[in-house]
């Protein structure tokens, strides 16, 4: 599913209702739990969440010109994805997720190396999305990123 927009507002309109309440409602977890200095933005036509040039002037490796992305949240054609890059660098962290990702959701986990796919919307595990979003810090991140990213 490619919607095309300029503004994260723009992109949630073009949504149907029920993907409109659901991505609303993730954001919102996500903004509330979100370490400071994370910004939103739409990226790689999706809702991001990046470390500014603000904070991390080199930028992301592949395009200089772009923040350094973090997160992203979207709606696809049969679910709704949260590609998250703290779960792809930190094993640890991936390993916690897979583990108490069945407390909060009787099907199997959906996942690829960072994205996660929630295909059932009244199954979403705010909670634990939340407690993800907590995880890891800004300073965590570009100090892990500049170790194995940049060399």
């Amino acid at each position: 599913m490619n919607i095309e927009a300029d503004t994260i507002e723009e992109y949630v309109r073009q949504l149907s209702e029920e993907r409109q309440k659901v991505i609303e409602k993730v954001r919102r977890v996500i903004q509330e739990n979100l370490p400071r200095g994370f910004e939103e933005t739409l990226s790689y036509g999706m809702i991001g969440y990046v470390i500014p040039h603000s904070i991390y002037p080199d930028g992301y490796h592949c395009n200089p010109k772009e923040p350094l992305p973090f997160l992203s949240i979207g709606s696809q054609k049969n679910f709704i994805s949260i590609y998250h890059m703290g779960i792809y660098a930190f094993p640890d962290l991936l390993d916690w997720f897979v583990a108490e990702y069945p407390k909060y959701v009787k099907t199997k986990l959906d996942m690829g190396k960072s994205c996660i796919r929630l295909k059932k919307m009244d199954t979403i595990p705010y909670e634990l999305i939340a407690e993800l979003c907590r995880k890891i810090t800004v300073d965590d991140y570009i100090a892990h990123y500049e170790a194995v990213w940049k060399k």
